[in-house]
């Protein structure tokens, strides 16, 4: 798929591997939708840089976590540009929480991550279709984690919930087949604010991968236009770790 003049709606935009998604897009010529929750003026900055880009970029405020925002948010959109031609579901949470202290990993918040982490992912999704369906193409790529296929992660609830946005990817796929493609890229470890205050866990981490760095948010950017471009994929989990599962 050419990506020049079509509409992306970004979740998460404002920050990290979300705006690098943003800006990527918009070099390829795409008409961004930057999504945020709380990180409005991140958010306003990624429209800043899009803007001096020379592309066309607006910033959206919705909680993916609830439905009837999502489908407000849309429609504004769609209002504003005619349509939704690509969604990248890039919002996410998560709590540090060691893997082995299941007293920690408490109901609230077991439903804080899936209520955004997946369900999130589910509505953008579903929002989006119908216009998709209408123009008889259209793409999504859903952000997942080595976490959800190794186990590990921040926590065991985040592990918990990446393996399911796998499982979504895969249900979707055949959901919206054959106008819609939908695939999942699972990061490995990636410079953003996430590490911060763990910095120190990071570099020790880059000389053990196998490619001996750390994945940046445009190496993970780039990778997901290539996915969203890519005509003949649906329904697959990429992982892109530098070697890390390995």
């Amino acid at each position: 798929m050419e990506l020049k003049n079509k509409v992306a709606l970004v979740t998460g935009g404002g920050t990290g591997i979300g705006r690098a998604v943003c800006l990527e897009l918009s070099r390829r010529g795409a008409i961004l939708a930057v999504n945020y929750s709380r990180s409005e003026a991140e958010a306003q900055e990624t429209v800043q840089l899009i803007t001096h880009q020379g592309g066309q970029v607006i910033a959206v405020q919705a909680d993916v976590s609830k439905d009837q925002e999502v489908r407000h948010m849309v429609d504004t959109i769609a209002l504003q540009f005619g349509t939704i031609d690509l969604l990248v579901n890039n919002a996410s949470i998560t709590s540090h929480i060691p893997l082995d202290n299941l007293e920690a990993a408490t109901e609230e918040i077991w439903d804080t991550l899936f209520d955004v982490n997946v369900k999130g992912m589910f509505f953008c999704a579903r929002a989006v279709a119908p216009y998709m369906k209408k123009n008889k193409q259209g793409a999504i790529v859903n952000l997942g984690s080595i976490a959800g296929q190794t186990g590990l992660g921040s926590s065991l609830p985040y592990a918990v919930s990446k393996a399911a946005v796998h499982g979504l990817t895969k249900s979707l796929a055949r959901a919206l087949a054959p106008e819609i493609r939908v695939n999942c890229i699972a990061p490995g470890a990636v410079a953003t604010r996430w590490w911060a205050g763990r910095e120190e866990q990071m570099h020790k981490l880059a000389p053990n991968l196998l490619l001996q760095r750390i994945a940046t948010p445009e190496d993970i950017a780039k990778f997901i236009c290539s996915a969203l471009e890519q005509e003949a994929m649906t329904g697959q989990i990429v992982t892109v770790d530098s070697g890390q599962t390995l």
